[in-house]
């Protein structure tokens, strides 16, 4: 194994102040676009930027802890790569279906999608779906159909491997990649079957009322470009698997370049393809990367007092803030919380290999919480307003940014998180 370049350092309690760029920087992020639009997409990244230099500069010279800053970097530098890589090759995928889309048929199109989800990232899986899902669904097209797909395939489905946020997360801190489908696959599996559920019967009535002719609705016709980026993506999942830290980065990078040099124009411009969004994500992750170094510390340290002690708090308290904030973070921050607890460095391999094998219960229940409760709000987790845009630009009908929380997303995925907590993590 390649070593790592930066070794654990000491967690140093910072004082509580230090949280507060965090926070801001989460309010912003959340509240920016939708109050000041214009001028939020116009100078978001320096509030990133001031944010983080505010946190590092201290961390380097008042704390002593450069150390900490250094590693943080390297975070996030890997954590860009595979996020990067996966955005690009997988913006090269076009898929084409014509026809209308049976309730039945839908619905095994959104196990699909979950399945995927899991393989090229959520957010891989939802530029390359969401259009044909618009496409075969167009006549009857409503807002339920954005609200699902979000819940399915942009959130909920990504919960078995650490294709991208927010297990990504957990992946680079030390997390094995095959953890979470070994010990969430049952949980993962309950909620999805749960919500899929809901949308046949939801899709069925819907068909019912807007039913044309037989022909029409039967008649499909797929077509796909850009498959040789199938193989890079498996590329990338076979680096992220088998490659120590350190060299999986060039790789998945190196494949990233290639797959966008060898995929046609015309495909990507029939995606619509730009690289305005994953810059955005890059701004924003280095604002999250650097103000969450003090609240990952504090975190491990004062735990306690915050009252988090069983799964089902861990579960409910990731997944608010998930909803609230955004999944990433929030998944890293009571991830430090859990391992606070036990009196464990999250920074530290050998503790993770001591917290996987006696506590990974609260690792399932922050886990599932991140990635399932996410889809409640659209800034719940990136891929949601990626969905929102690109239904907007198509014309359908879309719900707005109360509405579908309001509407669709609350009524229809808490009853089954509290029915999820009585199944699984009540004890």
């Amino acid at each position: 194994m390649f070593p790592h370049l930066i070794a654990a350092s000491e967690v140093r309690s910072p004082h509580p102040l230090l949280i507060l760029p965090f926070g801001f920087l989460l309010i912003s992020i959340a509240f920016g676009p939708i109050l000041v639009r214009h001028h939020w997409e116009r100078h978001y990244h320096k509030v990133c930027i001031l944010f983080a230099a505010l946190i590092c500069g201290y961390y380097i010279f008042i704390f002593n802890a450069g150390r900490r800053v250094l590693e943080a970097g390297f975070e996030y530098f890997s954590f860009m790569a595979i996020v990067g890589a996966f955005f690009v090759v997988s913006g090269g995928i076009h898929l084409r279906i014509k026809g209308g889309g049976l309730p039945a048929s839908n619905t095994l199109f959104l196990v699909g999608g979950a399945l995927l989800a899991n393989l090229i990232s959520t957010t891989g899986a939802s530029m390359v779906l969401i259009r044909p899902w618009i496409n075969i669904n167009r006549y009857r097209f409503s807002g339920w159909h954005v609200a699902f797909f979000i819940f399915v395939v942009s959130n909920i489905g990504g919960a078995l491997l650490p294709a991208g946020p927010p297990l990504l997360l957990g992946f680079l801190k030390g997390v094995p990649f095959w953890w979470t489908l070994r010990r969430c696959w049952s949980h993962w599996a309950a909620t999805l079957a749960l919500v899929l559920l809901v949308f046949y019967v939801v899709d069925l009535i819907n068909y019912r009322k807007t039913i044309r002719s037989r022909q029409e609705i039967d008649a499909s016709i797929t077509r796909s470009g850009g498959s040789l980026n199938f193989l890079f993506l498996l590329g990338i999942l076979i680096a992220l698997i088998v490659l120590p830290r350190g060299f999986r980065e060039g790789v998945v990078i190196s494949l990233a370049i290639a797959s966008y040099l060898t995929t046609s124009a015309r495909i990507r411009q029939a995606n619509e393809f730009s690289f305005m969004p994953i810059k955005e994500v890059a701004w924003l992750f280095l604002g999250i990367f650097g103000t969450m170094i003090p609240v990952l510390d504090y975190m491990e340290l004062h735990a306690g007092k915050l009252g988090l002690h069983s799964d089902l708090q861990f579960y409910w308290a990731t997944g608010v803030l998930s909803a609230l904030l955004d999944n990433a973070p929030t998944y890293l921050t009571l991830l430090a919380g859990a391992f606070g607890l036990h009196g464990l460095d999250m920074n530290n391999f050998h503790d993770m290999t001591v917290f996987i094998g006696s506590h990974d219960h609260s690792l399932i229940a922050i886990s599932m919480g991140a990635t399932c409760f996410g889809a409640l709000t659209y800034i719940g987790n990136g891929p949601n307003l990626l969905v929102k845009a690109i239904s907007e630009h198509a014309k359908v009908p879309t719900p707005g940014f109360f509405g579908y929380a309001v509407k669709f997303a609350i009524p229809v995925l808490l009853p089954i998180f509290v029915l999820i907590s009585f199944l699984f993590f009540a004890r």
